[in-house]
Formats: structure tokens, sequence, C-alpha cells
């Protein structure tokens, strides 16, 4: 389908249906094969997590997905629109965004200014005021440069962003990664609460512990493709088969 047939994604797609389709993608970089077929589908209003190892090919799926990838191939449908091979402007225009694991703060702006340099692409982004009942840290710390944030703030500060564009599919990228328990947690009551309001979420995780308090679902991937699959009623289940597949 052509880029410019794109139609922007409704503000919040209600809990129902497959909201994203992923049907054989591929992918590479470069040379490098790395994603072999993946499979998958997040439902409109749930929280879905992508579990693996270093190297498996997690974010490779969300680099994908966010067309910023520059070889791909297979199908990826979001609301039913086909999206492979969109601009990654034309998609967050749709209403997908992704939340880098590097989080991409700028250093020598502060928080405000990181705040408000993203555009709003759509209609549907949380006012600032909002933003801050989410992170009250960050109306605190309006005035600091992101290079005296802490690794909490800048993780923070970094999702916040994207609530402000107008996405109301949010691909998060290993948002606990080296952060203390107590933020973790605060991230997990962020998720929980954004799930609330109406947003998706695709989580990548390694921390299994941490996605059994906020994921509905979970995919296993492994080389590239996508192995196993289960609801968090049955994760209690298959824990040994995570072990293996996690190495923990």
């Amino acid at each position: 389908m052509p880029d410019t047939a794109i139609a922007e994604a409704p503000a919040r797609a209600a809990t129902g249906g497959p909201i994203l389709q992923v049907r054989n993608l591929e992918a590479w970089y470069g040379e490098s094969h790395i994603l072999h077929g993946i499979n998958f589908d997040v439902n409109a209003g749930e929280v879905v997590t992508l579990l693996g190892r270093n190297g498996a090919g997690k974010t490779t799926t969300l680099k994908s997905i966010m067309g910023i990838i520059g070889k791909r191939s297979g199908s990826v449908k979001f609301n039913n629109q086909e999206i492979i091979r969109a601009t990654s402007d034309r998609i967050a225009r749709m209403g997908i965004a992704f939340c880098p694991e590097e989080r991409g703060i700028f250093a020598s702006l502060d928080v405000r200014e990181n705040l408000m340099l993203p555009p709003v692409v759509r209609a549907g982004g949380l006012p600032l005021d909002q933003i801050f009942d989410l992170f009250p840290n960050l109306k605190e710390r309006l005035g600091s440069q992101g290079t005296k944030l802490s690794g909490g703030e800048q993780q923070m500060l970094a999702i916040a962003r994207i609530l402000r564009t107008g996405a109301s599919f949010l691909m998060l990228d290993e948002p606990t990664e080296g952060l203390a328990p107590v933020i973790i947690q605060q991230i997990g009551h962020t998720i929980a609460r954004l799930k609330k309001e109406g947003f998706t979420i695709l989580l990548v995780e390694q921390n299994f512990r941490f996605a059994s308090t906020v994921a509905d679902r979970y995919y296993v991937v492994e080389h590239g493709k996508i192995i196993d699959g289960f609801s968090n009623s049955e994760l209690a289940a298959n824990m040994d088969k995570l072990h293996t597949y996690l190495g923990v």
C-alpha cells in the first residue's frame, strides 16, 4: 500500500481484537539476517511482553515495526492497515511510538526542553499536568539538565516525551534496565495506569519478574523467531521453560 494511503488511527483504541498483526517479519542489518519470520499479535488495550536473551531479536522487532530498520520484509498491520513500507514519520502519525533502551535524552537540554522538543504528531497527547501526575519527579526537576538526572528520571522523561506526541501504541525497550528496585516499581505502576487510560503497550524485557507484574501476555524470542507464547495466567505453569529460555 502506498505511504500516502495510510490514514490516522483513532486517538485511543477500545480493548478488543488485534490492533497490531505481525506476520513473517524478516529484518537485516547490512548482510546480517536478524529476524527470521516473526509472527505475533497485540490486542487493543493490553500489555504484551517480548522476552528473550540479549541478541535474540527483540529490539530489532520493535525497530522493524517502527520502520527504522533499512531492510525488512513480511507484513506489519496496524489497525488493519499495512505499514511495512511506510516511513517512520508516517507510522508515528498513526499513533505508534518507540522508546529506545538508550532513552535518547538530550544531555544539554533541561527537562522542560526535552519534553517539549518532540512534535505533537496527532491528537490525543497527554498535557503536561497529566504527565506530571504520572511522573511527579519530572515536575520537580523541570530546570535540570539531562546530565544531572538519575537513570530512573531519564527513563521517566523518555516515556513522558512520547506521551505528549499523541501516540496510543507504545513500544518500550528495556524500560527497567539498570534501575533501582524502587524505580522499577514506579515504572510498573506507570505502565498499569497507562493501560487503564486505554494505551496499548508492547514491552521488551529480560526481567520476567517485572514483566509478570504488568503484562497480559508473553512471547519468547530466540534466534529471530517467536518460539513460545502464553498468557499471564499461564506464567506459573511455564516457569521451568522460561528459566531454560532465558538462562536464569
